[in-house]
C-alpha cells in the first residue's frame, strides 16, 4: 500500500531526475535569497510605514506600493544572480547524477566539462565556454536593463 512514485529514487528515472535537481538547487538558493530580501527590507525607513498607516493603507497596498518598489534594487540583483546560478548549475548535477540517467540531467556546463576533459575537445569546448559566457552576460544585461526601470529612489 505504498506510493509507487516514491517507491524508487527520483534520480533513477529520466522523467523525474530534473525535478530532484531543481528541488535541491532551489533548497540551496532559498537561504541566500532570503538574506538578500531581509537586508533590503531593513533599509526601508520606519517613517514610510508610519505615514502609510496614517493614510490608511491595507497590508497588501503597503507591500505593493511601498515595500516592493523600495526593495526593487535587491530584487534586481537577486534575479540576475539566480538566473546566472541556475544557468551554470554544475555541482548539484555532478554530485547527484553526473548527467544521467541517459543524459537527462546533463546541462551545458556538464557537457562542456565532459567533452572538454574526457573527450579531448579542449579547443572546441573552450569556444563553447566563451559563447556560453557571452549568452549569460547578455541575459544578465537584459535583466538589469529591464528590472532597473522598476527601481525607485528614496
Amino acid at each position: 500500500m505504498g506510493s509507487s512514485f516514491l517507491g524508487t529514487s527520483l534520480l533513477s528515472r529520466e522523467g523525474t531526475a530534473w525535478l530532484a535537481i531543481v528541488v535541491c538547487a532551489s533548497w540551496q538558493a532559498i537561504a541566500f535569497n532570503t538574506i538578500i530580501y531581509i537586508s533590503g527590507l531593513q533599509t526601508i525607513p520606519e517613517e514610510v510605514y508610519e505615514a502609510a498607516a496614517i493614510d490608511g493603507t491595507t497590508p497588501w497596498q503597503k507591500f505593493w506600493k511601498i515595500s516592493f518598489p523600495l526593495i526593487a534594487p535587491f530584487f534586481t540583483i537577486n534575479m540576475v544572480l539566480c538566473m546566472k546560478n541556475f544557468l551554470m548549475v554544475f555541482d548539484q548535477i555532478v554530485s547527484m547524477t553526473n548527467g544521467g540517467p541517459n543524459q537527462s540531467t546533463e546541462s551545458i556546463s556538464i557537457l562542456i566539462y565532459k567533452a572538454g576533459l574526457a573527450g579531448n575537445q579542449f579547443g572546441y569546448q573552450s569556444a563553447n565556454s566563451v559563447i556560453y559566457f557571452i549568452v549569460i552576460v547578455a541575459i544578465s544585461v537584459f535583466q538589469m536593463k529591464f528590472l532597473n526601470k522598476r527601481e525607485v529612489q528614496l
